[in-house]
């Protein structure tokens, strides 16, 4: 019997869409946009101490392995031949920090394990400065706390009317952004100075990692990022594009361990991997696309146009505006950010950002922390069984507050609780509070550029949440404009993948794009309702402030008797007791 025609489907382009909760490889045709095939992996986060959260790149690198030969194989049995994939698109979580050796490709955390708290099995790694760091192969993810004080101990040399910092790179100086992350590690880490010393270390976020990694790792990998990603450092110039001597003196970052930064669209290097696998048709395709998720879903979404914005709905949520070839700074505490250069020898292009830290990851949490849902679809079921809050109102600060606040010692609050309060309250109150969030940028953003948004484009996972939808229309109090096909990060990728000089695949000339097919959700309740409850929301959020005072992350587990005051109340009070206790004769 003859075997069954390879179908014949044009250029096609992969894209390597790597997240916070999962990593997935999708397969797009680069003349209609269409996806034609993909594949998931959940990657695990680890909490080994409070404020802490980790991820293993080694287990990142192996999910991305996985996706690409699973997505192959899929392909084969929808007889679509893999050799006419002419390009690979990369997508990350930004400011995710991993710094490896380039002599074994191990990341730098071999350490002897022990446990982090009593009755805990997270194992941590005691180094001589007493110090307790991560076991082997974690990096350091955008949600992490620990490096707080580092933060704090910064600012002190910051001149308040010279914030250099700010000026060069757009952002405020946060733990959300690598600089401090990788200064922790360098101050922290026995192995990563060693190696630093050695000249052995790479520093890079997921982007830097898997490319060098794709492409071939100790022998020959290609160490680089794009500028989206660089921009997301705090040790790159926004201005120049170029890596911040100054900035690096500042944090104290040798330059040598940075990554070389290229633009989002140009041939980095070429795929190798094992001629044993499915995938093996892949070997010498060329990685060609690299942007930070964000930019990505903004290329995806074909937000070209000064003006344009999207919201994109992941672990966290990231609403993003193109401000065209000028840097827009904020007064309302927005960011200003890279949104992407699409070529070696093209503009680069600005965008204001501001971004919401837990949003999925708040489904996540009461799947995983509470129990109340077993899956994350469930959330939009018991949802609608209410079709209210009922009064309550959930900050989920679990790491601070983000845009536009920027206070870390916020934590999270369920408030408005009633005897009739019941899980299904729990879960509406959890769905608005991602839109609550989102209403709070959009009108920061608002005032900085000038204009109001008409609509809001959106993608993401989330964005499958009918619910969600409306209550965002309903909360923004305009329509909100949803793809048809949701995919709009990796498709960015791809995008910017096929389009590469040398490659050549994809066009992005506005008249080559393909139409989108778009559901819109116009707002159904009156705008005086609307701002009642975005007015309760932000009494919730006020009460949600100034939770975490002196205990830092880094300084160790908390503890009453870290209060010389309190410790003597207590055991006082105890010796007091047991003294009345003996006098009154009471056994």
């Amino acid at each position: 019997m003859a075997a069954a025609k390879k179908a014949v489907l044009g250029p096609l382009v992969g894209a390597v869409d790597q997240g916070t909760s999962s990593t997935r490889f999708l397969v797009f045709n680069s003349k209609t946009a269409e996806l034609l095939s993909h594949h998931q992996v959940e990657i695990k986060q680890e909490f080994p101490r409070e404020g802490w959260v980790e991820q293993d790149p080694k287990e990142i690198l192996q999910s991305v392995y996985e996706c690409i030969e699973k997505t192959c194989e899929k392909l084969e049995q929808l007889n679509i031949d893999i050799s006419n994939i002419k390009a690979i698109g990369v997508s990350n979580q930004r400011e995710t920090t991993v710094v490896w050796d380039k002599l074994t490709g191990e990341p730098l955390y071999n350490a002897v394990a022990a446990p982090v708290s009593p009755g805990s099995s997270v194992p941590v790694a005691v180094v001589p400065s007493g110090s307790s760091v991560p076991a082997a192969g974690t990096s350091s993810v955008w949600l992490d706390l620990r490096t707080q004080s580092t933060v704090e101990n910064l600012s002190k040399r910051i001149p308040g009317n010279n914030n250099f910092v700010k000026s060069k790179t757009g952002l405020p100086l946060s733990t959300y952004f690598s600089a401090v992350k990788l200064r922790w590690l360098l101050d922290n880490v026995r192995k990563v100075q060693m190696a630093v010393e050695e000249n052995r270390a790479l520093f890079g976020t997921i982007d830097s990692w898997l490319i060098w990694s794709l492409t071939g790792g100790v022998n020959g990998g290609v160490h680089c990022t794009d500028v989206t990603n660089a921009s997301r450092t705090m040790l790159f110039n926004i201005h120049s594009l170029e890596w911040d001597k100054e900035l690096c003196e500042f944090f104290g970052i040798p330059m040598e361990i940075l990554p070389n930064v290229r633009s989002s669209s140009e041939i980095y290097g070429l795929m190798k991997i094992s001629h044993s696998l499915k995938a093996g048709a892949l070997e010498g395709v060329p990685i060609s696309g690299c942007l930070g998720d964000q930019s990505a879903a903004l290329v995806g979404q074909m937000c070209f146009q000064d003006g344009q914005a999207k919201n994109t709905y992941g672990t966290g949520c990231f609403l993003l505006c193109n401000t065209g070839h000028k840097c827009v700074f904020s007064e309302h505490g927005l960011l200003t950010t890279v949104a992407y250069k699409l070529g070696r020898d093209k503009p680069v292009y600005y965008a204001l950002e501001g971004s919401v830290a837990i949003a999925g990851a708040v489904i996540r949490w009461l799947r995983d922390n509470l129990g109340i849902i077993k899956s994350s679809e469930e959330i939009e079921k018991l949802a609608k069984e209410v079709g209210t809050s009922y009064g309550c109102y959930f900050v989920p600060a679990f790491s601070g507050l983000y845009a536009p606040y920027w206070e870390p010692s916020a934590r999270g609050i369920i408030c408005g609780l009633t005897q009739f309060t019941n899980k299904c309250h729990i879960a509406f109150a959890a769905l608005e509070a991602v839109c609550f969030q989102t209403r709070e940028i959009l009108d920061a953003m608002n005032r900085d550029c000038g204009i109001p948004l008409s609509h809001l484009q959106v993608d993401g996972g989330m964005t499958s949440n009918k619910i969600l939808m409306q209550l965002q229309a309903d909360i923004l109090y305009i329509p909100v404009v949803k793809p048809s096909m949701p995919e709009t990060t990796a498709l960015g990728a791809a995008m910017a993948a096929g389009a590469a000089e040398g490659v050549g695949v994809w066009s992005l000339e506005p008249e080559d794009l393909s139409a989108v097919t778009m559901e819109r959700f116009e707002p159904q309740i009156n705008a005086e309702e609307s701002e009642i409850r975005y007015s309760t929301w932000k009494k919730a959020v006020m009460k949600s402030i100034g939770w975490v005072t002196t205990q830092s992350p880094e300084s160790g587990d908390p503890s009453i008797f870290c209060s010389l005051p309190l410790g003597f109340f207590i055991v006082s009070s105890m010796v007091m007791l047991i003294g009345a206790r003996y006098i009154s004769g009471i056994p």
